[in-house]
C-alpha cells in the first residue's frame, strides 16, 4: 500500500523529516527558564516533589521477600580458596608458579634479569645505519 497525500498529512512528523527544527524531547517539561544572562533558573513551582503518605510507619503490609530466607546454592557458585583479597605478594606467587624459567634466570643472576643479547639480525641492521 502506498499512502496517499491526505493520509500522509495525518501521520505524525518524525525527527528525520524536518531539518533540525523539530525536537521531540522526552516529554518531561521544563523545570525553569533562562534569564537574560543565559543562566538557567529553577522555578520551584514546576519541580516535581513526591509526598510520603501519612501513617507509613504504621503500615501493615510487608514485601513479598522475607529477610530470613537463606539463598540456595547453585552449581555456578563456588568458594574461592582465599579468605582475603588479592595482595601484592599473591601476584608475585602467581608469577613464580607460572613462569618457572624466568624465576630460574632471576635466581642465577642474583636477583636481576640479564640484558637482552643482540641477535645477528640486529647487528646487521646497526651496521647499515
Amino acid at each position: 500500500m502506498k499512502p496517499s497525500q491526505p493520509l500522509m498529512a495525518r501521520l505524525r512528523l518524525t525527527t528525520k523529516q524536518v531539518n533540525g527544527g523539530y525536537y521531540k524531547g522526552n516529554r518531561t517539561g521544563s523545570m525553569g527558564a533562562f534569564d537574560k544572562k543565559g543562566r538557567y533558573v529553577l522555578d520551584y513551582r514546576k519541580v516535581r516533589t513526591y509526598v510520603v503518605p501519612e501513617g507509613l510507619a504504621q503500615f501493615n503490609l510487608t514485601p513479598f521477600v522475607t529477610k530470613s530466607f537463606q539463598p540456595t546454592p547453585t552449581k555456578y557458585m563456588k568458594a574461592f580458596g582465599r579468605p582475603r583479597a588479592f595482595a601484592a605478594g599473591d601476584y608475585i606467587d602467581l608469577w613464580k608458579n607460572t613462569n618457572a624459567t624466568e624465576v630460574k634466570i632471576l635466581k642465577e643472576n642474583g636477583g636481576e634479569f640479564p640484558e637482552p643479547k643482540e641477535t645477528a639480525e640486529e647487528k646487521e641492521t646497526e651496521s647499515f645505519s
